[in-house]
């Protein structure tokens, strides 16, 4: 059996090629859009890729299944199980297999038996691995998908917070329960081969290695320690990371079917003239660096560093409008394969260059970037407004007393209640996702400015802090095999 891993760090995404080394055929689970590397490695290991398999309707990426079915005929293996608005819509389209819980398929000698887990979404299933081309008659591992991660165990309120069906957090922590205590029915020897690792907001604290064994998660996983149905429910719902609300979007790109790319080229370059022609219709994205952004850029424009874009594009991106970069040819490419994986490729109809935009005269525009000593004084008189664009989590554990909290993902729905005479300082834990903040401020009329370092600077300065409590979570008796995996 060949078995190769593939990790995207920008997603935190990960997916498998298993091949048949007997037969020559391959299956890819959990598959990025970004085909390519399945193929090549494919070809590289001497196997066929010749099926897909998918452990459920992915939310936060646009899955391949579809692109390696229309490209090269890989037959799709995916879940039958839900209720009727959580299948694949697309599947008929090409030659597919529909999975129920106990239904196994062979790739060569190799033998997948599917599990119905759900709780993360309805339709989750996993699929457990026998390699019958060695001999063997018991699995040897399991593909979970986003239902057990390394460390964690698959978020159940994604359906409600990012699109909005009401009641299914709730609903899909009872039916995680049962999945988990299925899971812990599994011998402790099984290989663990998760979807995703540490940053995904699939999950919440998720381990930065790529596998494990179910033994190991079942005595160390905090979720996996609750024998109690209500504690384990409170738990799970508790201290979730923002999720991010293109979300939604991806969960119907993946279950109609997403754009085939095939042979796409890239976006064409305009001339910088034609940014006053296309301005008051699309978003004008800048993918230059913070510290460029701030001192020259086109008025009107959001800044999202290239580095940055897997994870904030997606929150900030109106994927409703027309898209204009602005960037360079030489990063133009990257640029795009990122946005296409987060669903943003019909909406992208072209590029300036940032050189040309700055040459011609175009960036006029520019925000200071402040010390906390120099703004600490003028924030403690109250003559600016203190805005901590971090996550919950951050502004829980600490921050500056005067700050108003507003998490930059939600930033773009609350820009009309920011209105405020006084200059605005924004602030995250650096000033990376602030300097994003900024821009977003700017661009719509406010006077605003960026702490230097961000609140790590602050607390290095020695200046005030303070802390938002939260209330212990309390442990009953059986509730919980260790109250210290808790909190």
């Amino acid at each position: 059996m060949l078995l190769k891993y593939f990790y995207d760090p920008k997603l935190a995404h990960a997916s498998y090629l298993v091949g048949c080394q007997k037969t020559k055929e391959a299956v890819v689970v959990d598959p990025g859009r970004d085909i390519d590397q399945y193929l090549e490695t494919a070809k590289r290991e001497g196997v066929k890729l010749t099926a897909v398999a998918e452990t459920h309707i992915h939310a936060d990426y646009v899955s391949g299944a579809r692109e390696l079915a229309d490209r090269v005929g890989a037959k799709l293996y995916v879940s039958d199980e839900g209720p009727a608005e959580w299948k694949y819509e697309y599947a008929g389209q090409y030659e597919s297999q529909l999975l129920k819980d106990g239904d196994t398929f062979l790739i060569g000698n190799i033998r997948f038996e599917v599990m119905h887990t759900p709780g993360h979404t309805p339709e989750s299933i996993s699929f457990l691995l026998t390699d019958q081309g060695g001999g063997a008659t018991e699995p040897m591992g399991i593909f979970t998908g986003d239902f057990v991660f390394v460390g964690s165990i698959g978020r159940p309120d994604l359906l409600e917070e990012a699109a909005g069906i009401k009641g299914s957090a709730e609903a899909g922590a009872h039916q995680l329960f049962h999945s988990a205590e299925r899971f812990k029915q599994l011998p402790d020897y099984l290989q663990l081969w998760p979807a995703h690792g540490a940053g995904s907001a699939c999950g919440k604290g998720l381990g930065a290695i790529p596998s494990s064994t179910v033994g190991y998660e079942k005595r160390f996983n905090p979720a996996l320690q609750y024998d109690d149905e209500t504690a384990f429910v409170q738990y799970i719902l508790s201290d979730q990371p923002e999720a991010p609300k293109y979300f939604a979007v991806m969960k119907r790109v993946n279950k109609e079917g997403p754009v085939i790319i095939g042979d796409a080229g890239l976006p064409e370059f305009f001339e910088p003239a034609q940014i006053e022609v296309v301005r008051d219709q699309a978003t004008l994205l800048d993918l230059s660096p913070t510290n460029e952004f701030s001192q020259a850029h086109v008025p009107g424009t959001m800044n999202i560093p290239l580095s940055m874009l897997a994870g904030w594009a997606g929150w900030l991106v109106d994927y409703s409008k027309p898209l204009y970069l602005i960037t360079e040819a030489d990063t133009l490419a990257e640029a795009v394969r990122v946005l296409q994986k987060i669903g943003i490729d019909d909406q992208l109809l072209g590029a300036f260059s940032r050189s040309e935009v700055v040459t011609q005269g175009l960036a006029t525009e520019d925000y200071p970037v402040e010390s906390p000593s120099d703004l600490a004084p003028r924030i403690e008189a109250n003559e600016v407004k203190l805005i901590d664009v971090r996550a919950d989590s951050e502004w829980n554990a600490s921050h500056i007393p005067q700050a108003e909290h507003r998490f930059l993902g939600r930033l773009p729905e609350h820009l009309t209640e920011i209105k405020c005479s006084q200059p605005i300082v924004v602030q995250c834990q650096s000033s990376a996702r602030s300097a994003i903040a900024a821009s977003l401020l700017q661009a719509a009329g406010l006077d605003v400015i960026n702490l230097a370092g961000g609140f790590l600077a602050w607390q290095a300065a020695g200046l005030p802090s303070t802390s938002t409590a939260q209330d212990p979570v309390t442990c009953s008796p059986g509730s919980i095999k260790a109250c210290s995996l808790e909190k």
